[in-house]
């Protein structure tokens, strides 16, 4: 059974969401699957450590035109006759994996968190709050992966590299301006993050939040009303209206908990909360918490943080 797995590969290095992905595909088809990437990326040969026998790249393609996208997906799939086609469920891949299923007439999973069952495959609804299991019937089957659902297995292979030679026509998109985000841990890619919301006061008192983040080599985020009144930049703003994450562990500082907010971190392994309103909603999601100012909790994890890093 031929599967095909479709990457997002635009940045310096290979994102850790791409290698969950082709690890998924991989244990999906019990072998070597096909890579079908994008850009000017290099190091793609490394996808093979994580189950690609092949990647074929589009070079020269840049801008997230989901036509011209689509098109590079299913021209692949239809040459290897694929059965299974995984995708990233990030923006990339929600723009592209409904189209894909539209165009090769597959049923299409989207937000798959966990191998198929059998003939089901689990995915979250209402906002993480239930589980669903979706059976496809259609021949072929269209798959995006929500990240951290699947740890990446990395073995010593390396995958063959060539370049798609079709012609994915005039993109219908131009690209004006690029904007990043700056350095550190993506959000959707961090196994810990660190969040702060208005119980920090100020965007002057945020120097506490970053060290703890730094010193357990996690991301930063934030509330929506921080984002909204500029103490912190919009890409760290998670929830409902802002990026969903699936952490390993996500540790909520001053926040309260309002349901927009839960929507986007729900789905954390591990949530802890730190507020000095004990009848705030947050502790009934949460895994553990603290009922403390949060100027007096924090220095006390600094220190902690501190020790073991010194102790390992």
């Amino acid at each position: 059974m031929s599967t095909i797995v479709f990457i997002d590969t635009r940045g310096k290095k290979i994102p850790k969401a791409a290698t969950e992905a082709v690890t998924y595909a991989h244990q999906l088809s019990g072998g070597p699957v096909t890579a079908v990437t994008f850009g000017d990326a290099t190091g793609l040969e490394a996808l093979g450590a994580y189950g690609a026998g092949k990647v074929v790249v589009a070079r020269g393609v840049n801008t997230v035109d989901g036509q011209q996208l689509t098109k590079l997906v299913v021209d692949v799939a239809s040459d290897q006759d694929a059965k299974n086609v995984v995708c990233m469920h990030d923006a990339t891949g929600r723009s592209v994996a409904p189209r894909v299923a539209a165009r090769l007439k597959a049923g299409h999973v989207a937000g798959a968190i966990a191998l198929p069952e059998g003939d089901l495959i689990k995915r979250n609804v209402f906002s993480g709050k239930a589980r669903s299991w979706v059976k496809v019937s259609s021949p072929v089957r269209v798959i995006s992966l929500m990240p951290n659902s699947i740890a990446p297995e990395q073995g010593e292979r390396t995958a063959t590299v060539e370049e798609y030679s079709g012609d994915l026509g005039e993109p219908r998109i131009a690209l004006k301006e690029v904007r990043k985000a700056g350095e550190g841990i993506p959000l959707p890619e961090a196994e810990i993050v660190v969040s702060a919301g208005r119980g920090m006061k100020g965007p002057e008192n945020w120097g506490p939040i970053e060290e703890l983040a730094r010193l357990l080599g996690a991301a930063t985020a934030c509330s929506r009303p921080v984002a909204d009144m500029h103490w912190r930049p919009h890409h760290e703003h998670v929830g409902q209206t802002g990026i969903a994450i699936r952490p390993n562990c996500y540790i909520a500082i001053g926040i309260s908990g309002a349901i927009q907010h839960l929507a986007g971190v729900n789905q954390s392994k591990v949530i802890a909360v730190i507020n000095k309103d004990p009848e705030a909603p947050f502790f009934k999601a949460a895994d553990y918490g603290i009922v403390g100012d949060a100027f007096e909790v924090l220095p006390k994890l600094i220190e902690a943080a501190k020790k073991l890093n010194a102790e390992h």
